[in-house]
């Protein structure tokens, strides 16, 4: 899979907060109604003493949820933790799994935030921009914003504002379970973002791409030595 080198990552917090911003700009919220064929997740995990980040990628197809090719990269970590500038923590290892893959997906389900983030740039963008193919964020909790409780059923979504913006919706995935947030990452709209998401679940509050590629980071992270 071709990967855009967009920046270094060998920067200071303070010029990683100027770099979200000026990519912040990149991000294609356009329409994405092409009938995917297959379908990619992407996950992170840290080593037990933090020193290292393990990333998973996994092509499934669209059709059946069957593993096309899956890839892995263990990589030091390199920029502390802060919030809002997770992605700098986590993106190397992302994209040196995804540059091992010979298939380049449809789409990319990231676990992580989208434009649902301070800057408009979680890593669901940061990823998409290095990707430059659709790319959502589909993150287990809330990193900013207010909502009302979507209803029960599965499919019931309300969106996510802040500041009086639109920047994500709360989705339910299964009936009476708690709900995901969704956000566009790259070259999507939120509603097309929502419709893959729940497109890519079956039985489990997940997106199948990004419960199979958590899985495989947890198993992997148990094998890594300290």
């Amino acid at each position: 899979m071709k990967i855009k080198n967009l920046h270094k990552w060998e920067i200071t917090p303070k010029e990683a907060v100027i770099l979200q911003k000026t990519l912040a700009d990149n991000i294609i919220q356009c329409e994405f109604d092409k009938k995917i064929q297959t379908v990619a997740g992407v996950d992170c995990a840290f080593s037990k003493d933090k020193k290292n980040v393990i990333a998973c990628i996994i092509v499934l197809s669209a059709d059946n949820f069957q593993i096309i090719e899956a890839a892995y990269s263990v990589l030091p970590v390199t920029f502390p933790y802060i919030p809002g500038l997770l992605s700098f923590r986590e993106s190397p290892a992302c994209l040196a799994a995804a540059e091992k893959l010979k298939t380049t997906p449809d789409t990319i389900i990231v676990d992580g935030q989208g434009t649902a983030h301070p800057r408009r740039f979680g890593i669901a963008c940061h990823l998409g921009v290095f990707f430059d193919i659709p790319t959502i964020g589909c993150a287990k909790s809330r990193l900013l914003g207010e909502f009302n409780t979507p209803l029960g059923r599965k499919g019931s979504s309300s969106p996510l504002m802040d500041k009086g913006e639109i920047i994500g919706s709360v989705l339910r995935t299964r009936d009476n379970v708690k709900p995901v947030f969704v956000s566009v990452g790259h070259k999507c709209r939120l509603e097309d973002a929502e419709r893959i998401v729940l497109q890519c679940c079956g039985k489990y509050r997940l997106p199948e791409p990004s419960r199979l590629a958590h899985q495989t980071v947890s198993r992997l992270k148990s094998t890594i030595k300290d």
